[in-house]
């Protein structure tokens, strides 16, 4: 089939820019900060291949994390307020939660988290992203789900503490929140992966497909 005049040839997927795994040699590595929780800061001292130079990083070790977008039958999302110390803000976010139930399923986490921090379950789940937050840092891995089909389920004996206890939970527009993230109003990263992925593809009227 001939390309249209002036029409940029779709690229076949093998031939798309890819990421690829790669280790550089380790020297040593210690432990600044280990504790009780899953989370803990290593620093690695390193060299390049074929090169003795020898020089440091500091590597914050984390088990990833589900991100839940869900959108009910008059697309809205299910979105929350929670405060972030680190950042000092209090964001617009979406239902997640840490990867630290070993070996569970990146899909069965996120059921878990939604039910957990909003009381919704849902029939459909689809992946829209995997995605390092911050690579030059961590090693943490995103796992963003959409989630479609919602109804009310109860979040059981999990006690919301800390700053879970603060959290507002709310109902936007995909429009609304899709705005929101091109003005800058609303910025934390996966929410904005999130919407950015669910629009593309709605243009693309292959939001259906799994």
């Amino acid at each position: 089939m001939d390309t249209p005049t002036g029409a940029v040839p779709a690229t076949p997927p093998a031939e798309l820019p890819a990421d690829r795994p790669m280790s550089w040699p380790v020297v040593s590595s210690r432990y600044l900060h280990r504790d009780d929780w899953v989370v803990a800061l290593r620093e690695d001292v390193i060299t390049r291949p074929e090169d003795p130079e020898q020089f440091s990083r500091i590597s914050l070790e984390h088990p990833g994390a589900v991100i839940v977008m869900a959108v009910d039958e008059h697309d809205r999302v299910m979105c929350l307020r929670q405060y972030r110390h680190t950042s000092g803000h209090e964001f617009v976010e979406l239902p997640a939660g840490l990867r630290d139930a070993a070996d569970e399923p990146p899909v069965e986490t996120a059921k878990r988290e939604l039910r957990e921090e909003v009381e919704l379950e849902a029939t459909q789940w689809r992946l829209l992203l995997s995605t390092y937050s911050s690579a030059g840092i961590s090693d943490e891995v995103h796992d963003i789900f959409l989630a479609r089909g919602l109804s009310h389920a109860p979040r059981g004996d999990f006690e919301m503490r800390h700053e879970e206890a603060e959290m507002e939970v709310f109902w936007t527009p995909v429009t609304d929140l899709l705005e929101a993230v091109l003005r800058g109003r609303v910025r934390q990263g996966p929410l904005a992966q999130a919407v950015l992925a669910h629009e593309v593809l709605r243009q693309r009227g292959t939001l259906e497909a799994p």
